[in-house]
């Protein structure tokens, strides 16, 4: 199956870390008492979900069954973005873009085989913990070395190597960093600093992921700190405890059922993040980013396999109105949820059209932080167009590379390079669903050259293989059909 080689990422971790250290010793009680905050710049806080479709947040209105009360509120208290992308369908490519702020593809790192993040790579970790910021993550990373790697050998990899590309090595001060049961921490659930070290956690992964994020903003309360939580869902394996799928229980389908109790999960999470953040009096300090990391495996057609065959694709989520899936460079792949909301600063219940991208997140944190812009990010600081002080986003082309394929959009029209086959869309007015480029020939050799040319500062230059793989020509052949101009 396509996927489930992202799978075996979940045994590498134990095996990587515990070859690292098995140390559990706790160092110190770093918690500390109130003190009156003197360094006023805004929190930042990143949540980014895992393989979770388009119409999976309530607040975009496509489906039914969902219930994200939490995440709608977070949306309604600010900007609802609907042509939100990610860089990549894939997550570790997704996550270095997210991170960087660079199209990954200039550092190499094309598709989940070309891990882990280059050390040369700043993140945004770095870049404010040296601007005086407390950083902490908590969940899933897949950044580091993996067995699917072929950038090292995993049989001569040495443990020293692997430590280098763990998250508290990236810039994060505080991490609590796992899949499962086996997390890499220097934080207790509690606000202790510890050594670096596996421990086991054997509680609800997606609950140990909120508390880890709570117990970093209560430790961090008096000074600017930036949260990433990275949710390890509704990615397979499926789980769920019966607090979350007792909530869906009118759902026949398994996988749709374990797929929104894992979304339930994460919707508490952020419920109680920011019910924390007004305990503390931080809500009006803080932005929240709330993204998914690629869009919904499907598995074409929809399997409602047992949640225990991690080998079947679909997760349970879903990618409509849009057309295609994880892997794909159609919009079911690459558009996702997409909030941003930070109450009194931004506006709020706004629903915002331009295409966005996770490259702007790493530049709009800098601005956030009173940082100067860095040259070599590719993203855009998002606050003067979200609050209406700026325009002509819309005018900023976003490119894609992934596999055999290759695509740029500007403003509403899109350009789509799939092996051989060349789409053009107008993505106002249909949804992937009917190819214009026969009659806007020129506008599709425009961005077609753009598409090129942005290739060429790629780190492998050029444009993909003009032969699609099997899986490729079996999706796009199942979504789009086998005619196209070729």
């Amino acid at each position: 199956m396509l996927f489930r080689r992202d799978l075996l990422l979940l045994a590498l971790l134990g095996a990587a870390i515990t070859a690292c250290s098995q140390d559990t010793t706790v160092l110190v009680d770093q918690n500390i008492s109130p003190k009156e905050r003197t360094d006023e710049r805004p929190n930042i806080i990143v949540v980014f979900t895992d393989d979770q479709g388009y119409a999976d947040v309530g607040a975009y209105g496509i489906v039914d069954d969902i219930k994200t009360p939490h995440i709608d509120q977070l949306a309604n208290d600010g900007v609802l973005m609907t042509a939100g992308y990610v860089t990549a369908p894939q997550c570790t490519p997704s996550r270095a873009a997210l991170l960087t702020g660079r199209y990954q593809q200039k550092f190499g790192l094309d598709d989940n085989s070309f891990n882990p993040l280059p050390l040369d790579q700043i993140t945004i970790a770095n870049r404010l913990q040296d601007a005086g910021y407390q950083t902490g993550m908590a969940g899933k990373w897949h950044l580091d070395i993996d067995q699917n790697s072929t950038v090292f050998d995993n049989d001569t990899v040495t443990a020293d190597q692997r430590l280098q590309y763990f998250p508290d090595q990236r810039g994060f001060d505080l991490v609590y960093a796992g899949y499962l049961n086996s997390w890499w921490t220097n934080i207790d659930l509690n606000g202790n600093e510890v050594s670096p070290a596996r421990r086991e956690n054997t509680d609800y992964r997606l609950d140990i992921t909120t508390d880890a994020g709570l117990a970093f903003i209560e430790k961090n309360r008096d000074e600017p700190f930036f949260l990433y939580l990275p949710y390890f869902a509704p990615h397979v394996p499926m789980e769920a405890t019966e607090n979350y799928l007792s909530r869906h229980e009118s759902i026949a389908e398994t996988r749709r059922k374990y797929g929104l109790a894992m979304m339930s999960a994460i919707d508490d999470g952020v419920g109680k993040i920011r019910d924390k953040l007004e305990e503390l009096d931080l809500s009006e300090n803080t932005i929240i980013f709330y993204i998914s990391d690629n869009g919904a495996p499907l598995g074409i057609p929809l399997t409602d396999a047992p949640i225990e065959d991690n080998s079947a694709a679909w997760d349970g989520s879903l990618n409509a109105p849009w057309i295609g899936e994880k892997g794909m460079l159609t919009e079911g792949g690459v558009r996702v949820p997409y909030i941003v909301s930070w109450p009194g600063t931004l506006p709020s219940n706004t629903i915002f059209d331009d295409p966005v991208s996770t490259l702007d997140v790493a530049a709009t944190s800098l601005a956030i932080a009173g940082l100067e812009p860095a040259e070599e990010l590719d993203g855009l600081n998002l606050l003067p167009y979200l609050d209406g002080t700026k325009t002509g986003l819309d005018e900023r082309p976003l490119f894609w590379r992934f596999w055999n394929q290759a695509a740029v959009v500007e403003g509403h029209w899109k350009y789509l390079l799939a092996g051989s086959r060349e789409y053009l869309f107008d993505l106002s007015v249909n949804h992937e669903n009917e190819n214009l480029i026969a009659t806007n020939a020129e506008r599709a050799q425009q961005m077609k050259q753009a598409l090129s040319e942005w290739s060429d500062t790629l780190q492998t230059p050029g444009l993909p293989p003009s032969t699609l793989d099997r899986i490729e020509e079996i999706w796009y052949d199942y979504y789009l059909g086998s005619e196209a101009v070729e």
